[in-house]
């Protein structure tokens, strides 16, 4: 891809994002700068075929880095309930 899209800014914060409680809001700006292109598609000519194979790409990226978050998510309740922290209420076990 050798045209930068706004849209790929914010893509590519979400994916370079190495701070774990940051992510899911990134994905979401993303996801968010996704949708108003594709609306824009809607008003104009629809993009060329080489930003919608960007969009496609995105979009699939977006999706394998929601399903390591929320695996990550997972990893630390658990890792939370092991060392005895209820992890929605901060509380030592008693």
């Amino acid at each position: 891809m050798t045209e930068t899209y706004k849209w790929h800014e914010v893509y590519k914060a979400a994916l370079l994002e190495t701070d774990w409680t940051k992510i899911e809001r990134k994905i979401q700006a993303a996801e968010e700068g996704i949708e108003a292109r594709l609306h824009e598609f809607s008003l104009n000519h629809g993009g060329t075929p080489e930003e919608n194979q960007a969009i496609m790409d995105a979009v699939h990226g977006l999706d394998i880095l929601r399903k390591e978050v929320a695996a990550w998510s997972g990893s630390q309740r658990s890792s939370s309930v092991d060392d005895g922290v209820f992890p929605e209420r901060g509380k030592e076990k008693e």
